[in-house]
């Protein structure tokens, strides 16, 4: 990818210089069943260097030493949201945007085009200096997932993806290799779930598929996991919000996985309510036993 690197050594006033550079899909693992238009190409470049930027701006205030524990997290919320936002306000002026770090308005939901971003996903595992978080980047285009990209600063990697129907793509900044949705299951299936809080039907869950727990943070953080082959199935309900959900699945779908919430339905973006409580990812063809498996574990009750 020829996207400049290092870009937070640069000041705000270099930013047009990075964004205006193009990717070389030639060097990515990426699959695509036509090219990019000019303008997909162009936003794609611009979701994956602002979340880059962004990622490497709150690890450098973090290492800085200033600031510990809730200040951290505060400060590193702003600092990224404060960057994403005037980013994306300078490029892309008619579209709308959603933050979980600014006041929500009613005027994103009248725009076709907008921006889901979550600065700082993740805030108690940056804070505690781990590296299970992330920065998320996503477009929407009628409420449905364009592309986006999610940042793994601590781990040194940038996931994206393409998934607008004609046109997929995908790509991997850092080391490792992806995994698509159809790509060997282990003998084993592995769960990837929060480390802070592990739901009650989470046990009979994993014993209906005769799976393990991989204990983790952040939502996209979880969702790499299994784009990078550490694990093969993520469920999730309760405290998310469309920042959390938006990018990862616009990066998982362009992989070939399946996203959708918990009885299958698909995911919609730019709500007037932006709660998205649930949230599954899988391979396709383990849906149906997935599913089966939530609902006989109970984790569909009341949905």
């Amino acid at each position: 990818m020829t996207l400049e690197a290092n870009p937070a050594r640069r000041s705000p006033g270099d930013s047009a210089r990075v964004l205006d550079s193009g990717l070389d899909f030639d060097e990515e693992p990426c699959m695509t069943s036509n090219p990019l238009r000019p303008e997909m190409q162009r936003d794609l470049e611009f979701a994956v260097a602002a979340a880059r930027w962004a990622g490497e701006r709150v690890l450098a205030l973090r290492a800085s030493g200033r600031w510990k524990d809730t200040q951290l997290a505060d400060i590193g919320d702003q600092a990224a949201d404060g960057l994403i936002q005037g980013l994306v306000r300078g490029r892309f002026p008619e579209d709308g945007i959603l933050s979980e770090e600014t006041a929500d308005t009613r005027a994103r939901l009248d725009r076709s085009r907008v921006w889901i971003v979550d600065p700082l996903d993740g805030t108690r595992e940056y804070s505690q200096e781990r590296e299970d978080w992330g920065v998320h980047v996503a477009l929407t285009i009628d409420g449905r997932c364009a592309l986006g990209a999610v940042a793994l600063p601590a781990r040194g990697k940038t996931i994206w993806g393409v998934c607008v129907d004609g046109f997929t793509r995908y790509g991997l900044e850092g080391t490792g290799q992806l995994a698509h949705g159809t790509s060997p299951t282990p003998q084993r299936l592995r769960i990837a779930v929060s480390r802070s809080h592990t739901p009650s039907w989470m046990p009979a869950f994993a014993q209906l598929l005769d799976a393990e727990l991989v204990y983790s943070g952040s939502v996209g953080n979880k969702v790499g996991m299994l784009l990078l082959g550490e694990a093969d199935v993520y469920a999730h309900r309760k405290g998310l919000k469309e920042w959390d959900t938006c990018a990862p699945e616009c990066v998982a779908r362009a992989l070939g996985w399946s996203v959708s919430r918990l009885r299958g339905e698909e995911q919609r973006y730019n709500c007037v309510d932006p709660k998205n409580d649930e949230f599954l990812m899988c391979r396709p063809a383990w849906r149906d036993r997935v599913l089966s498996a939530l609902h006989e574990s109970g984790a569909t009750a009341g949905c």
